[in-house]
């Protein structure tokens, strides 16, 4: 069982921006290789988080609006929002260690 939800155009705002949790968004596609790589990656820190950090996954093929709208340009970007608001952001695939360190900053 994935501890990732997918998110969409239509569902970003209720499912990250109304949030009461913080929220970790893995923009991704399927054919690109650095996000498979981070893939797992996100799936352990939703598992370690869980009931802290709600983490979602945006397919940036299927909803271009959102993507859009946060300026991605390149893929793996994991954004961190709360209350509404992007507080932070990694791009490219890092590892754990980084993102943890990362997340900690908002919990």
């Amino acid at each position: 069982m994935s501890a990732t939800a997918e998110v969409s155009d239509a569902s970003f705002k209720n499912d990250v921006l109304e949030s009461e949790l913080p929220v970790l968004v893995d923009f991704w596609a399927p054919w690109c290789g650095p996000c498979r790589m981070v893939g797992p990656v996100v799936e352990e820190i939703a598992q370690q988080y869980e009931g802290q950090v709600k983490v979602v996954k945006l397919n940036t093929d299927d909803n271009p609006e959102v993507a859009s709208k946060y300026g991605i340009r390149s893929i793996p970007t994991l954004m961190i929002f709360k209350d509404g608001q992007r507080v932070d952001m990694v791009v490219g695939a890092v590892p754990k260690t980084t993102l943890a360190n990362t997340l900690e900053k908002y919990l």
